[in-house]
């Protein structure tokens, strides 16, 4: 399998498939195709729907395949930011934000990522649940924004703002971090919590997590009236 990453910060993964070869993607993530790019729709079981409901991701997976011949597919990013092709092995699964997983070939496998920590759950708000990618193939990753990566050592530490932390290596650990300070945390804007990422292992954070656009944009919205 080939591809190509166009569009920039509007970016869409162009992937040239061989006679036989498949992309599993999430539902209605296809951007365009050939014709000969065969459809097949499927949920995996109960137990990985549920998981991908947990994580909301949709209940369905589809599959394409190239038939009699070779195919091309595309898919496209729906927010502004950047696509990443991460290489995944058995012995080195990635984890990342939900709905960050855009498509993957075929031996690449998505389930719910718990916290260990009970503390991680209650508090982490929206970088509480995560998606851990595994298994062995090339899986296509949608990231809010631009990415810095930083390799962290066995026990260094960063911390990241709710909704910055796109993906790390499953070797890192993660834990909430009260902000300190009364003041701080009522009037100082960054929320009451902060995600602590340790080491070891690489994690890549995003400039614009679309939560934030969201809160950013909302602002200037007109409020409905109350005649309406």
């Amino acid at each position: 399998m080939k591809y190509d990453i166009q569009g920039g910060n509007l970016p869409v993964v162009i992937c040239e498939l061989e006679n036989g070869e498949s992309m599993i993607t999430e539902s209605g993530a296809m951007s365009w195709m050939s014709p000969n790019m065969q459809m097949e729709t499927s949920g995996g079981g109960l137990g990985k729907m549920f998981g991908r409901m947990f994580s909301g991701e949709s209940l369905f997976r589809n599959t394409y395949t190239a038939r009699g011949g070779a195919g091309l597919i595309a898919f496209a990013s729906k927010f502004p930011g950047a696509i990443l092709a991460v290489e995944i092995t058995p012995d080195k699964p990635v984890v990342v934000q939900k709905s960050a997983f855009l498509a993957a070939t075929g031996g690449v496998e998505t389930s719910v990522f718990f916290q260990k920590k009970m503390g991680t759950g209650f508090f982490g708000g929206e970088g509480f649940i995560m998606q851990k990618i595994s298994g062995r193939g090339l899986a296509f990753l949608e990231m809010d924004g631009s990415t810095v990566d930083y390799e962290l050592s066995p026990g260094q530490q960063i911390v990241v703002s709710t909704g910055n932390l796109a993906m790390m290596d499953a070797s890192c650990s993660m834990e909430i971090q009260s902000v300190k300070g009364v003041k701080n945390a009522l009037f100082g804007g960054q929320g009451l919590f902060n995600t602590v990422v340790n080491g070891p292992g690489r994690v890549t954070l995003q400039t614009m997590p679309l939560s934030g656009f969201a809160e950013t944009i909302s602002r200037y919205l007109p409020t409905p009236s109350s005649n309406d």
